[in-house]
């Protein structure tokens, strides 16, 4: 039997960039004789800890030099950097082996944010693709794998009709508004679990105070990735904001609603072979991108994502709830 290479892929953050290299993990390992290890930030673990894709999960020290120390042991026969910074590059030098690095395609980035002209036209994921593609590997179109650990279990009723609602966000300018929140819920007779990070707690409480009449759960920062992604499993609906769970999303048989303002889908980070029916609600402010992660708006300081109304969104979800 031929022996199996040693593989070493390398993405640093964050939460929706890792998920998104699950595809071609899976077909790495699927379609080449191959042990592939994966090299990201510790808080990022539980992302690929059940990700039955990987041999080894190595974790970045705040030395890179102990770092770069362990894989020099591990003596890999190809490195496969789908992140591409300086980090990343002095890896790739350290280890001297056959390498490949994804395209960061920097320039058609910035003409599509300050022209918004789009030249990019392609998903991440494709351009994952496109770094393996001269060395046989080719998309299965499987989409997005999200392995959750058999053990996880959260304090919930998962059984029942309820609806998963991410308000979190990496900025404010990507989140929806507690107005608009609370408008859309105000409307809804199915619950809701609020999901997002300990900043959106304190907003979530509010949104349960205001509307005390409906059955709302909050789960802002209580719970783990992989609670949270089951919660998102087994509910009849997902409502999230351009983040990472909305990534996560797509790896189950769920219908997604997805929010865009300051960020837009033509960056190539919209949900990626979605498993049931999904609808981007995009700002009518402006067809091009403000910002390449939204962390600014062109139009309002709060986020032009804002602007989408209560109405368009409880219209979506009725429809993808029928």
């Amino acid at each position: 039997m031929t022996k199996k290479l040693k593989v070493l892929v390398i993405r640093f953050s964050s939460i929706g960039d890792i998920v998104l290299t699950t595809p071609v993990l899976r077909c790495i390992n699927s379609q080449l004789n191959v042990s592939i290890d994966f090299l990201t930030k510790d808080k990022y673990k539980p992302l690929l800890a059940s990700n039955t894709d990987i041999e080894k999960l190595i974790l970045l020290s705040n030395n890179i030099s102990q770092t770069i120390k362990v894989l020099r042991a591990n003596k890999y026969d190809m490195v496969i950097d789908l992140h591409s910074n300086l980090r990343s590059f002095r890896i790739r030098k350290a280890l001297n082996t056959q390498f490949f690095t994804i395209s960061r395609f920097s320039l058609k980035r910035f003409i599509l944010i300050y022209f918004g002209v789009d030249l990019l036209k392609n998903h991440i994921v494709d351009r994952y693709f496109e770094t393996v593609k001269s060395i046989g590997v080719y998309n299965d179109n499987k989409g997005i794998s999200y392995n959750l650990n058999p053990t996880t279990k959260v304090d919930f009723n998962i059984d029942q009709d309820y609806i998963a609602w991410v308000i979190g966000g990496s900025y404010e300018t990507k989140k929806l508004s507690r107005k608009q929140i609370e408008d859309v819920i105000s409307k809804l007779d199915i619950p809701v679990v609020l999901i997002g990070g300990t900043s959106e707690n304190k907003i979530a409480d509010l949104i349960i105070n205001s509307l005390f009449d409906k059955k709302i759960y909050n789960f802002c920062g209580m719970i783990s990735l992989d609670q949270s992604a089951l919660l998102i499993k087994h509910s009849k609906l997902v409502l999230t904001n351009d983040t990472g769970m909305m990534h996560i999303s797509s790896a189950f048989s769920i219908p997604i609603i997805s929010f865009w303002g300051c960020t837009k889908p033509s960056l190539g980070f919209s949900p990626y072979m979605p498993k049931s029916k999904f609808k981007n609600l995009i700002s009518k402010i402006s067809k091009k991108p403000c910002s390449k992660h939204g962390q600014y708006c062109n139009y309002f300081k709060d986020g032009c994502v804002k602007s989408i109304s209560a109405e368009k969104i409880y219209s979506t979800i009725k429809k993808l709830l029928k």
